[in-house]
């Protein structure tokens, strides 16, 4: 697993997805988290996205799009029944005031104790904080979704931060392409491990240190 494929990011957003209950109120970031609404099945949930939109659905056919309709990662979207659309000062206050049940981020680096970067690289140029914040601090429960390693191959999952962190709350679980983890009492539990690959190989590249969970799943 060298290098992230559409089937990598593919995988991610279904196991997050499995993960998710009906009725949940589920903000989805930018990124991998925006190809959830593909891989719900007969989920009941209220999808929102920061630019003013609950209720997204699944991604519309090439003949369908309407470039109106846009996840937070600019791309098409279409509208479930019952969808609302509304301004972006109404969205944050969804956020704020504690009304969403699930984030969905994506990420530049985790922590072994859950601590989230998500929003600005040292040295380039930062265009935006965006919603992070806001959703690290109001969301009831934080999933991030992310490759495993960066472009150029650095751990993503490390000791310490060294990029700005995104806010005090933690994360609730990490799922990248090759594992999954949870968090407890700022401790990495290692739950889920990519079928026909080794606890060696996962140790080689996360640089965080992590326990093994006794209830090991084996075939993610």
């Amino acid at each position: 697993m060298n290098k992230t494929s559409v089937t990598d990011k593919v995988k991610i957003a279904q196991r997050v997805a499995d993960e998710l209950q009906d009725g949940d109120v589920v903000n989805l970031g930018v990124g991998i988290p925006t190809l959830i609404p593909d891989y719900l099945g007969d989920k009941s949930l209220f999808l929102q996205s920061e630019n003013g939109l609950l209720g997204i659905g699944p991604t519309p056919p090439d003949d369908q799009v309407d470039m109106d309709l846009i996840s937070a990662s600019k791309k098409p979207i279409t509208m479930s029944p019952g969808a609302s659309l509304f301004s972006s000062s109404n969205s944050f206050a969804m956020i704020r005031g504690g009304h969403v049940d699930v984030a969905i981020l994506g990420a530049l680096q985790v922590d072994e104790t859950g601590e989230i970067a998500n929003w600005a690289v040292p040295g380039k140029d930062i265009l935006g904080v965006g919603g992070a914040m806001d959703l690290v601090a109001g969301a009831k429960k934080i999933i991030l979704s992310m490759t495993h390693q960066s472009k150029d191959k650095k751990p993503k999952i490390i000791k310490k931060l060294t990029f700005p962190r995104s806010g005090v709350r933690k994360a609730d679980m990490v799922v990248t392409e090759q594992a999954v983890f949870k968090f407890e009492n700022e401790t990495m539990i290692l739950t889920e491990i990519a079928e026909d690959f080794s606890i060696d190989q996962l140790k080689e590249s996360t640089e965080a240190n992590f326990v093994v969970s006794p209830e090991l799943k084996t075939d993610y």
